[in-house]
């Protein structure tokens, strides 16, 4: 059973609940089975890695976590706010996201 979900990769997202409330970024995943979504650079964890090709050196390095969607709010593009997520029937008869708190469609 496929789920739409009201964010997307590449949309500007402010995280309401968890450690790291009230920060911006950008999403670079969605994982819609799971309903998470990996934020740049929040949500950081630790994780110790064996020497490899990439990493020879091996160690502890900082990668992002995911954050369940119901905790992130994408941002208004025209305010800067963070905004709740509608969809409607645009002109062309196409579905397409608009942020409820300005009307404005979201690309």
């Amino acid at each position: 059973m496929s789920v739409k979900l009201h964010i997307k990769k590449g949309d500007m997202v402010r995280v309401i609940a968890g450690d790291s409330k009230n920060k911006e970024g950008k999403v670079l995943s969605v994982d819609v089975e799971k309903q998470r979504a990996i934020v740049e650079g929040l949500n950081l964890c630790k994780k110790a890695t064996k020497p490899s090709a990439q990493n020879p050196q091996g160690g502890i390095i900082e990668m992002e976590a995911p954050i369940h969607v119901s905790n992130l709010q994408v941002i208004d593009p025209a305010s800067g706010k963070p905004t709740k997520i509608g969809r409607k029937l645009n002109e062309n008869g196409k579905l397409v996201r608009y942020a409820k708190k300005s009307g404005e469609e979201i690309k």
